[in-house]
């Protein structure tokens, strides 16, 4: 029988999933490696890179592994399951077109913020908003707009579990401020980030709800603050959001 880790799960799943991040940051690596950098040894880890490759979700290319396909598929397909996905991405598209900025499409998953999609207009600026990454809700204008269309109880376990971390000087990590802050942007319909996530870079974020109300993600432009100041950052870019997510859950409401 399987031993397990402290929180229940089955310890010898923890270790073969820890194998697929650690090859998700190297790209490619040996046994030696793996079993150095997870302190694991040479034997588990080649047992459970055995199993990944007979199951395809690894490629052995002369001794160095690295992840297959078959997660893109597993990807594709859960985000593929999101509500409304395919106009979203539409719709993100055409934010990016019209702002000339970085537009993207954000998820809560287990108390993060998660990029689903994002588009670069002809002046966006490189951040680390990469498909997949993972954030602090705290730290961004689409995860304050997310957490502020969430029922209380729900942010209260997502704020007891990952608590409010800092990103820069300006995010906000004082609780009884966070809470006045996600009611406000309750009552205005759109959440800002000044500087809260990335030096230099703000943005504004609108949650998409399904007609029920409950919160799908959220879609944000950002860009540098140079760029994003004044009427353009409080009126200009939260009305184009507004826009467009009007159109995503009129079309979510009747498809």
């Amino acid at each position: 029988m399987s031993s397990r880790s402290n929180g229940g799960g089955i310890r010898s799943d923890v270790k073969l999933l820890s194998i697929i991040e650690e090859l998700a940051e190297l790209h490619r690596a040996g046994v030696t490696t793996l079993s150095d950098r997870l302190d694991m040894p040479k034997s588990t880890v080649h047992a459970h890179l055995q199993t990944l490759h007979d199951e395809e979700y690894v490629v052995n290319e002369d001794g160095q592994y690295r992840l297959g396909l078959k997660h893109l598929y597993l990807g594709t397909v859960v985000r593929d399951r999101i509500p409304g996905y395919r106009f979203i991405k539409e719709k993100v598209d055409e934010l990016a077109q019209t702002t000339g900025e970085r537009a993207q499409f954000i998820v809560e998953d287990h108390g993060h913020g998660v990029y689903v999609y994002r588009a670069v207009g002809p002046n966006a600026v490189e951040t680390d908003s990469g498909t997949g990454n993972r954030v602090p809700l705290n730290a961004i204008s689409a995860g304050k707009a997310i957490l502020a269309f969430m029922p209380r109880e729900r942010v209260e376990a997502i704020l007891s579990d990952v608590g409010l971390p800092d990103r820069t000087d300006n995010t906000i990590t004082d609780a009884d401020e966070f809470w006045r802050v996600l009611e406000e942007i309750r009552a205005d319909g759109y959440a800002h980030n000044y500087e809260e996530s990335t030096a230099g870079l703000r943005a504004v974020g609108v949650p998409v709800l399904k007609p029920d109300e409950e919160v799908i993600g959220a879609i944000s432009v950002s860009g540098p603050s140079n760029r994003l100041r004044g009427e353009r950052i409080e009126q200009e870019i939260p009305n184009e959001i507004l826009g467009v997510v009007n159109e995503i859950e009129l079309n979510i409401r009747f498809s």
